[in-house]
This record gives C-alpha cells, sequence and structure tokens, in this order.
C-alpha cells in the first residue's frame, strides 16, 4: 500500500506492507533513524513520535493507519540545524548517554513543556513515568527538562 504522510513538514510517501509498523516505516522506509525501536509493545517509550499533535507510540500503530497524518520525530525537534531548547538542555545538563531513549523522552518533555511551561520536579517525573532509560538515573534528565523550562520563561 502507497502511504503518504507529513513528516517534520515534509510530505513523504513509500510502499509499504499493511503489517508495517510506524516506527519501521519512519526507519527503514522514510530514513528517520532518530525514532527507535525497543520492546514493541509500547512500554518503554524509545519510539515516541507527535502524531497529530499528541505524543504516540509508534510501534503501536501501522504505517497504513498514519495515511495522511502529520508526524514529528526528533529531527524535526531542531530548526535549521540549532538544536530547540530542549535539546540543548538535555546536551548542557547530560540529559542523555547512550541516546537510545533520548527521541522519545525529547518527545514527551516537549509535549509536556507545551501544555505547561513551568512544570515541577513531581510532574516532569509523572510526564516521563512512560519513558524508561536504563543510563541515566533519570535526574539529569528531570535537570535538563527543568532547564528548557526555565529558558523559555526568560
Amino acid at each position: 500500500m502507497k502511504v503518504t504522510l507529513t513528516v517534520n513538514g515534509q510530505v513523504c510517501a513509500a510502499e509499504c506492507e499493511p503489517r508495517r509498523t510506524l516506527a519501521d516505516f519512519l526507519r527503514h522506509d522514510l530514513g528517520f533513524t532518530g525514532v527507535h525501536v525497543g520492546c514493541e509493545h509500547g512500554v518503554c517509550g524509545a519510539c515516541t513520535i507527535t502524531f497529530d499533535g499528541a505524543t504516540a507510540r509508534a510501534c503501536c500503530l501501522l504505517a497504513v493507519q498514519a495515511d495522511g497524518a502529520e508526524v514529528t520525530t526528533v529531527e524535526g525537534l531542531a530548526a535549521d540545524g540549532e538544536l530547540s531548547a530542549l535539546q540543548q538542555a538535555f546536551r548542557d545538563h547530560h540529559g542523555l548517554q547512550c541516546g537510545f531513549c533520548t527521541p522519545g523522552v525529547l518527545a514527551t518533555a516537549a509535549e509536556l513543556l507545551a501544555t505547561n511551561p513551568d512544570p515541577s520536579e513531581a510532574e516532569i517525573r509523572e510526564a516521563l513515568a512512560g519513558n524508561l532509560c536504563r543510563c541515566t538515573g533519570y535526574q539529569f534528565i528531570v535537570d535538563a527538562v527543568r532547564a528548557a523550562a526555565a529558558s523559555k520563561q526568560t
């Protein structure tokens, strides 16, 4: 089947099997390698993207379900080659180590900051509870989100 969607502001189309997940379609067919596949059950959050304005687990959606949708991957968070404030905060505060979970965490944190520009530490931790990280111990991630929130207020 042919699937056409807008990814990071660019219209993309490709043929795929009806059973292909959106995560595999984005990563392997369209080349958006920032979409990571971890558990393939929607539990770990590594495949989290923005789908028509809200975060979604790309491993739990079929590519054919995304036909006509607007998707933002981690690659779409940067603008004109410059990291977003959130991405820069992750860099500055060591909010990533291996980087595997980072795209999903960034998508989740971006959604949080869009709806709550000044979240408390508890609100950040609650929002990120569905994203599993085996490297950072979460404190650096929380610090990065808090720094990004603070940078948007100045």
